[in-house]
């Protein structure tokens, strides 16, 4: 019984078996062949949205299941720990959370309802830039006010999911930089931008293949007019927006991660006590045996900061600090275990048909993305612990 299992309600229990048996479902087959095909997992998600499972966040009164985060992340950890990539459709928990807590009551009305009903996809975030990067701040792309509408010109990049989203949130400049004096966040604001009615030509995706089946893009918007209504909050304060919402996206990407670790243990475990070279199981070996422990080890401690950040969320407590590590601890934890699989089951761990290889591109990403390790680090550093800013 893993530690997580100790601390979750009845209820949360209830829920991870009713999620993996969704989960089970759908073969690793499944999720092999769309590797090859570089396909979007369009089956599973609609399956995953009929549920309610992706509506775990919004409040009842909207039509979602008014849950909390610690509940989200055991749907997404489950996900990943089954052999699927909840990356595929992850953003439409969170994303919507930037609506709630800082949209009019006019957008909440009308987006969360069809949202919770899977009516709406809203799982595009354009935030990053080629020639920005990490550096938020340093964005490029304006949206200049002409009446009741801004018209927007720009390039984003690492836009993921939004060849299958019916809305993005996007981050654009609304006056220029240094407007704000020394607040560099001033000036940046929150739109939803409405992609099913964006005319031919001003919204232009282009893929970004990469090594695992992730749906990413380029997005190049020309002239495109967003109706001043879907301004959400305040003018020149979305960089605050975006952040509200990078504590969520932290703590479901550590739950993605154990599941992922979880995934590779495993595996890992089985086919080692049923290998037998030399006349005993490999797992007797403690070459063998005590890489996939250490695994295991790194992989219950990440999953009580994951268990801790979640609380302090639900709570309604600060809790950067914790959502920032138990993302730095997972995705760590993550690839210690896919290594010590790949190592565990020799050159079948290269092979397809495990599954393994499949899994160790996937949880690479995280080490860098959402947001780069080096850089969790520098915030621990400087947020937490007062050292001076590094460089």
């Amino acid at each position: 019984m893993t530690t997580s299992a100790l601390r979750l309600t009845p209820d949360q229990r209830d829920l991870r078996a009713a999620v993996r048996e969704l989960c089970e479902s759908f073969p690793q087959s499944y999720w092999r062949e769309l590797d090859a095909e570089r396909g979007y997992p369009e089956r599973f998600v609609r399956t995953l949205t009929e549920s309610g499972y992706l509506a775990a966040l919004i409040p009842e009164e909207y039509g979602g299941a008014g849950l909390g985060i610690t509940e989200a992340s055991i749907i997404l950890e489950e996900v990943n720990r089954a052999g699927g990539n909840a990356a595929a459709c992850h953003a439409q928990m969170y994303i919507m959370g930037t609506v709630l807590r800082h949209g009019s009551p006019e957008q909440k009305r009308r987006y969360l309802p069809d949202i919770a009903g899977g009516r709406l996809r809203l799982q595009a975030f354009g935030v990053t830039e080629p020639t920005a990067g990490s550096d938020t701040t340093n964005i490029q792309t304006m949206a200049v006010r002409r009446g009741d509408r801004y018209v927007v010109n720009g390039q984003k990049v690492w836009t993921s999911r939004v060849q299958h989203s019916d809305m993005m949130l996007l981050l654009a400049r609304t006056s220029p930089p240094g407007s704000g004096g020394s607040d560099k966040t001033f000036g940046l604001s929150t739109f939803l931008v409405d992609l099913r009615t964006a005319p031919p030509g001003s919204v232009e995706v282009r893929p970004i293949r990469t090594m695992m089946n992730h749906e990413t893009n380029e997005v190049f918007i020309r002239d495109l007019e967003v109706p001043a209504e879907n301004l959400i909050g305040e003018e020149g304060k979305g960089f605050r927006y975006v952040l509200d919402g990078m504590n969520a996206e932290r703590i479901l990407i550590a739950a993605e991660c154990i599941g992922d670790g979880r995934f590779f243990v495993d595996r890992a475990v089985k086919y080692a006590s049923e290998r037998v070279v030399f006349g005993r199981p490999i797992a007797q070996n403690q070459g063998v045996q005590f890489p996939i422990a250490r695994a295991h080890a790194a992989l219950e401690a990440a999953d009580l900061m994951r268990l801790q950040a979640a609380a302090l969320f639900d709570g309604g407590e600060k809790c950067g600090a914790e959502a920032n590590l138990a993302k730095l601890l997972a995705s760590e934890a993550s690839w210690q275990a896919a290594n010590a699989s790949i190592d565990a089951h020799g050159g079948y761990g290269f092979a397809e048909e495990y599954d393994v290889e499949r899994k160790f591109r996937e949880t690479r990403l995280y080490i860098t993305a959402p947001v780069a390790n080096n850089l969790i680090l520098t915030y621990i550093g400087q947020h937490v612990l007062g050292m001076p800013r590094s460089y």
